[in-house]
């Protein structure tokens, strides 16, 4: 690639055209792969408009679909590390169903969870305990969580969603976490990431109210949109309403599995991540000062998490493959033919992120970071305390149209600690900067919550098992709902300044908008919808 071409479409609105060409064809279409390909080479076809030749030149676009795209995204070390954790995770879930783990924990669940509520719970109390990393949150939660949710006749869909939004959403409150290292990389130098981070949570509204919302919606039994649907047929025996791609029924070959040959590994998995990220970080160099818990914390912040993951499940694999051995349910022929189902297993989502990442490079070369930071610094002015809520809605959309968070972190933090100053001398105006902050990162998660190209999403369908534009299609009108109140909610914060005064409000018109949905919609559960017949609702 000519090092002197610049496309004349940089830096401009068409920068956000290859993403929206993508999703806008996946929901039409329900079919994913083409969709992103298409806004790959749209992305190609826009950047091949250079400053020499300002027309289409069709070997550039080529050229850089493919060299700046597919294959610089196969080869990003980072990339390749989150791909390897993704096979290793599926390879250790292919052992725990072979070993008759996964069907044993189906058995106990259903003696102790019989609810349908009672397991919407669980999910989500599960999604919120493991809080590490968001990648590693929703495999290990669609694993261990699925057996218990088709027992009671809970959709995939709804499965996806409750992984989905316990992911990001509780990654973005737990200080010691991934998400945490990554906010914390991107504040400006001099600055305390770590403390901003922890500053910035009681304002992280959509993330707080998410979870919220999930708790609210399956105590008081409310569904309404697509997900109504799902959960109706769901009921009548079909859990997946829209079959997913390459998925067979999960077979358990062994009989001999108990509850702890499910637990345990998954224990070991996360206690081996946690020291894989630890290790990453410099936590046993000897480097680090200060004492455990001082060293612990930097170590998180400066960790790598694709790396760190990519240890820890390798570990979670040999450990579970030598405890399978040692109880005598699978012999090692068997646990090496569980390495080639797991591959399998994640061929779907691997190609997806493949495609999502190469679609975020496209965007990238056509300026889209530069565009949206234009935008930011026009909104400053007279308005300031309008800028939280203005702020969250510039993050919602250009996570949901890159698909990613970390890369709306980077782009929208490092612009707002200019627009107010962490240190500026009026109290008022230092919030408002830690406010903005926090606008940028509930932003980022709900754009990323929302986006078909995101890679929490595309892994929440995976660890779901779920079809992805289903699951995209069903949470969209919860994650909008909660979008809504948090918007309103930093509009409340940006004039009040006051994190209890305005969390208080934004659980009170959570609380209100459930208990409203409750009365006005008709859900699943109402006595009308019981009476359909199977045939009736899979019509």
């Amino acid at each position: 690639m000519d090092a002197e071409f610049v496309p004349i479409l940089y830096n401009t609105i068409w920068a956000l055209v290859p993403p929206v060409v993508a999703i806008v064809l996946a929901l039409i279409t329900k079919e994913v792969y083409s969709s992103l390909f298409i806004g790959i080479v749209t992305g190609g076809v826009l950047f091949s408009l250079g400053n020499a030749a300002p027309y289409i030149h069709p070997v550039k676009a080529l050229e850089h679909v493919f060299n700046n795209g597919i294959i610089a995204s196969l080869s990003d070390s980072y990339n390749v590390g989150i791909l390897v954790f993704l096979v290793f995770l599926g390879i250790i879930v292919a052992l725990m169903n072979k070993a008759g783990g996964s069907a044993a924990f189906g058995n106990w669940a259903s003696e102790h969870v019989k609810s349908r509520v009672g397991s919407q719970l669980a999910t989500i109390g599960l999604g919120v305990l493991i809080f590490i990393d968001d990648y590693f949150n929703c495999l290990t939660v669609g694993s261990v969580m699925r057996p218990v949710t088709d027992r009671q006749k809970i959709s995939r869909a709804k499965l996806a969603y409750l992984i989905d939004a316990t992911a990001a959403p509780v990654c973005i409150i737990a200080p010691v976490s991934s998400w945490a290292a990554a906010v914390s990389g991107f504040a400006p130098e001099g600055t305390n990431g770590l403390m901003l981070f922890i500053r910035a949570i009681p304002y992280n509204y959509y993330a707080l109210l998410t979870i919220l919302m999930m708790v609210l919606m399956a105590v008081f039994k409310i569904e309404y949109g697509p997900m109504a649907r799902h959960e109706i047929n769901a009921k009548n025996g079909d859990i997946y309403t829209v079959k997913p791609v390459d998925t067979k029924e999960e077979e358990t070959v062994e009989k001999k599995g108990k509850v702890i040959d499910l637990v345990l590994p998954v224990v070991v998995l996360i206690i081996c991540c946690v020291i894989g990220m630890l290790y990453t970080g410099g936590f046993y160099s000897g480097e680090l000062e200060g004492g455990f818990f001082a060293r612990f914390v930097e170590a998180f912040a400066n960790s790598d998490a694709s790396v760190g993951l990519a240890y820890g499940s390798f570990g979670g694999i040999v450990f579970t493959i030598i405890f399978y051995l040692a109880r005598k349910i699978l012999n090692f022929k068997d646990s090496m033919t569980c390495v080639e189902e797991g591959f399998k297993a994640m061929i779907a989502p691997i190609t997806i992120l493949t495609l999502a990442w190469s679609l975020k490079a496209m965007t990238e070369s056509l300026g889209a970071a530069e565009f949206v930071a234009g935008i930011v610094e026009s909104s400053k002015g007279d308005f300031n305390m309008m800028l939280p809520a203005i702020i969250f809605l510039i993050a919602c959309g250009l996570s949901f149209a890159t698909g990613t968070s970390w890369g709306t972190f980077g782009i929208l933090i490092p612009i707002t600690l200019e627009v107010f100053k962490l240190t500026d001398p009026d109290p008022a105006k230092a919030t408002l900067a830690v406010i903005c902050v926090s606008a940028c990162m509930a932003g980022a998660v709900c754009g990323d919550h929302c986006s078909p190209i995101s890679d929490t999403t595309i892994m929440s369908s995976a660890g779901a098992q779920c079809n992805h534009i289903a699951h995209v299609s069903t949470q969209l009108p919860y994650a909008l709902t909660c979008a809504a109140v948090s918007f309103i909610t930093y509009m409340v914060a940006g004039f009040v300044k006051n994190a209890a005064i305005s969390l208080l409000i934004g659980i009170a018109l959570m609380v209100g908008m459930v208990v409203l949905l409750k009365y006005v919609l008709p859900t699943p559960d109402s006595s009308s919808l019981q009476k359909e017949t199977p045939k009736s609702e899979k019509g």
